[in-house]
């Protein structure tokens, strides 16, 4: 008997196999689902200080998280961080790159990097937004 049953502590093999179906699916579909992730540490001597992770899938790099310890913030880590992002798209033939992040992070950042706002949810959290930024990228032969 199927039932649903709330996975507390999941871990990757319950993950995947939750993906699983949504990959055979879009296989059959002709789209399969195989993301190219990406992992950029921001690092000095005392360990991992911020990053961007990250994965490309369909030809559109998807920018999942971008964080910055805040002593290093304002010194253009994250454009460092999102601008090499931007070149391993490039490098892997990606249409563009796309991104969600709130009203109360740094929407700005994204703008000044050439992203466009393409969606927005209200009210999420209280008092605040979500945004959904894109940035199309030009490949050789296209105008």
């Amino acid at each position: 008997m199927v039932a649903i049953e709330r996975l507390e502590n999941a871990g990757e093999a319950e993950r995947s196999a939750i993906i699983e179906p949504l990959g055979e699916h879009a296989r059959v579909q002709g789209m399969p689902w195989n993301p190219q992730h990406v992992v950029l540490a921001l690092t000095d001597i005392g360990g991992i200080r911020g990053g961007l992770i990250g994965f490309i899938q369909w030809d559109w790099l998807y920018i999942e998280i971008l964080a910055i310890q805040e002593s290093l913030r304002g010194h253009g880590w994250g454009r460092r961080l999102v601008e090499t992002a931007e070149r391993i798209a490039v490098d892997a033939a990606s249409r563009g790159l796309w991104v969600s992040t709130f009203t109360f992070q740094a929407p700005g950042l994204y703008e000044r990097l050439g992203f466009v706002q393409c969606g927005r949810i209200d009210d999420y959290p209280a008092g605040h937004s979500r945004l959904f930024y894109k940035k199309d990228l030009a490949q050789p032969g296209q105008s």
